[in-house]
């Protein structure tokens, strides 16, 4: 039989090269490094990226420029003299300097900011504490079969629907240390009447409290769904093995709300450290400035001293959002070595 001769395979022909003066057009995906890339991810999601951009723009002209031009003032020596101005039909130039960072150092190097700072923090470690204690006391209350159980929710919800300023002045109302309903309820049980708003220790209590009663409904509604997403057969099989309720309370329902509880403790410390309004509304900072936090410390230099220091306070609100953004990073490295994501 004859052998069978194979050919080998045909060498794969070379692409021609091009003709001279030929120019070599590149595609949409060509391209190496960074820019090629980033030219790519633009063709391939044209449509998302078109989606956002209406969003980056409200965001870029709402917060963006604003923080641009707050750290530029808090670079300089601005005041409500030597900026830009109108009388009459007169336009004065800004006069302004440029300082670098002096005017961060005069601020570190002042006791108001450190003594600002630290009711800051107690104010806002004693809101969030008492604020996601007493939510997730009343999640439990009302996650149980009861009578009347919506309208339990209802009324606790009600505090979150009403306007902050409306609830800060029917507490101010409460508060009033002559006619106020509190004092007539501590005089009628033969107590003299405290000076809520006048004495700085119980004004530090009545903003904290007006704050944690404006708080609970949001920190109730999110642990009522965490608490809502725990199967109820791990409670069952628990109690059958003779787990009493603090023991169900501790490894079960606690576990169980953990992912929740991180994020909704994480906004709430970022909504409290600058709740301007219950501060504002309710003592104006005072007696004295004893319950000024740092974000009614800038309003105040911004908009109330004389004369109005505007770079001073941007300084300030640099310093916020520089000390927030740290608890942010702290707070996220945290939780990922619990093993949270996040």
């Amino acid at each position: 039989m004859a052998d069978a001769v194979t050919s080998p395979e045909p060498a794969a022909a070379a692409a021609p090269a091009p003709a001279a003066g030929a120019v070599r057009v590149r595609g949409p995906r060509g391209g190496r490094g960074a820019p090629g890339r980033l030219r790519r991810a633009v063709f391939t999601h044209w449509y998302a990226w078109a989606m956002i951009a209406p969003v980056v723009l409200v965001i870029g002209a709402i917060v963006g420029w604003p923080l641009v031009r707050g750290v530029f003032l808090s670079l300089t020596d601005a005041d409500e003299a030597n900026v830009e101005r109108r009388i009459g039909v007169n336009t004065l130039p800004a006069t302004y300097e440029f300082v670098g960072l002096e005017n961060y150092t005069d601020i570190l190097g002042d006791d108001t900011f450190w003594d600002r700072l630290g009711w800051t923090v107690v104010w806002t470690v004693g809101c969030v504490a008492l604020t996601f204690a007493i939510g997730l006391a009343l999640a439990n209350m009302l996650n149980r079969e009861f009578r009347g159980r919506a309208a339990y929710r209802m009324a606790l919800i009600l505090p979150w629907a009403i306007p902050a300023f409306v609830s800060v002045f029917a507490w101010r109302m409460l508060y009033n240390e002559r006619n106020g309903m509190l004092n007539s309820l501590l005089e009628g049980g033969g107590i003299d009447g405290i000076a809520w708003l006048s004495d700085p220790t119980w004004a530090k209590v009545a903003v904290i409290a007006v704050n944690v009663w404006l708080g609970v409904p949001f920190m109730l509604i999110a642990m009522l769904g965490a608490l809502q997403s725990i199967p109820a057969e791990q409670y069952e099989a628990a109690e059958m093995d003779g787990a009493n309720a603090w023991q169900r309370f501790r490894h079960i329902t606690l576990p169980g709300v953990r992912p929740v509880a991180m994020t909704v403790v994480l906004l709430s410390t970022i909504w409290t450290f600058n709740m301007f309004p219950v501060i504002f509304l309710l003592t104006r900072g005072g007696p004295a400035g004893s319950t000024d936090i740092l974000v009614t410390e800038a309003f105040r230099l911004a908009f109330v001293a004389s004369p109005r220091d505007f770079a001073t306070s941007a300084a300030w609100g640099v310093l916020i959002l520089v000390l927030l953004v740290l608890f942010a990073v702290a707070y996220r490295k945290a939780l990922r070595r619990q093993g949270e994501v996040w």
